[in-house]
């Protein structure tokens, strides 16, 4: 009887680095713009907070007008 003699096929991963890179750069980018977004909102309720609408307005107009 014959004896079988297992072979391993090779295959080749090609990665493409470049677009591996810039995916990974677009996520990060992503979540850095979401985290910032978050820390202003999160900003804009405490100074409603801490002042009120009125208080919040009136020193929206100051800081355009100088007035």
């Amino acid at each position: 009887m014959p004896v079988k003699i297992g072979t391993k096929a090779q295959t080749k991963n090609q990665v493409d680095v470049v677009g591996e890179a810039s995916s990974f750069l677009l996520s990060a980018g992503i979540v850095m713009a979401a985290l910032i977004g978050l820390w202003g909102f999160c900003c804009l309720i405490s100074g409603l907070v801490v002042n009120g609408i009125g208080g919040s307005l009136r020193g929206m107009w100051t800081a355009i007008t100088g007035i």
